[in-house]
């Protein structure tokens, strides 16, 4: 007989049910207490929205394995036709509860905000056994007038959130910090490069002088050396002609 999936992913559902009612009371509570666009008012949204998506997710892996079981047949995973119904019909109240939050975020449910008791009893009456909700009403929803608790509560919510902000900031004022010291050793270091390179260049300005000086020194030598030798030459042949002329009056 093959594994039944069915279980496992209704834990997860029941555990995501359980947080989103949480984050739905929270968000309802805010908005009570808060203005529009407030910050808080948007993490909140956000990360109801998120969690509901991740919700929805799962619901439809969890009809995926209804599905499953209605089309291979309830016998095959050792099950009758009243639990297939039975899980059908969980399928739908969580589909229910998914769509009632979306409202609430989204503001459709702001004349009647939340269940009445006797609603919310008979939702759960119609689930199988084992697999009621956990969900709760939310609380101020009914009157619309937040208790000092309420605003207790929201208050602390809110000074979580500026708590994690302000770890936040720390964290990235710490990062900065390390950023601004690496910056002003490696200024330092190009600094100190700036300075090598500049004795460099001063030495070989000094070495390019020694040359030209020596390369002048080299040209004038040179220069005298060949008037020298040219004056040699010249007397000698002066010396050698004198000699022929002589030699040939003699004879």
């Amino acid at each position: 007989m093959s594994a039944d999936p069915y279980h496992e992913v209704q834990r997860e559902i029941q555990s995501s049910l359980q947080t989103a009612s949480t984050l739905r009371s929270s968000f309802l509570r805010i908005r009570s207490l808060a203005r529009d666009g407030s910050e808080e008012l948007v993490l909140a949204r956000n990360e109801l929205e998120a969690t509901l998506a991740a919700l929805y997710t799962d619901l439809e892996d969890l009809e995926e394995s209804v599905k499953m079981v209605e089309d291979t047949g309830p016998r095959y995973f050792g099950l009758d036709d009243a639990e297939v119904s039975e899980r059908r019909k969980y399928v739908s109240y969580v589909r229910r509860e998914i769509e009632g939050m979306r409202a609430d975020v989204e503001g459709r449910n702001l004349p009647s905000a939340g269940k009445s008791p006797s609603t919310s009893l008979q939702s759960q009456s119609s689930l199988p056994s084992g697999s009621r909700s956990p969900l709760q009403p939310v609380p101020g929803s009914q009157s619309g007038e937040p208790n000092d608790d309420q605003a207790k509560w929201a208050h602390e919510e809110q000074q979580l959130l500026l708590q994690e902000q302000d770890r936040a900031m720390d964290s990235i004022s710490g990062t900065l910090n390390t950023l601004a010291q690496q910056a002003g050793l490696m200024g330092h270091e190009i600094g100190e490069h700036v300075e090598m390179l500049d004795d460099l260049e001063a030495n070989v300005d000094r070495t390019d002088s020694k040359l030209s000086n020596a390369m002048r020194r080299m040209k004038k030598f040179v220069r005298d050396t060949e008037e020298t030798k040219s004056g040699w030459c010249i007397t000698i042949l002066i010396i050698v002609l004198l000699a022929l002329l002589l030699a040939v009056i003699l004879v």
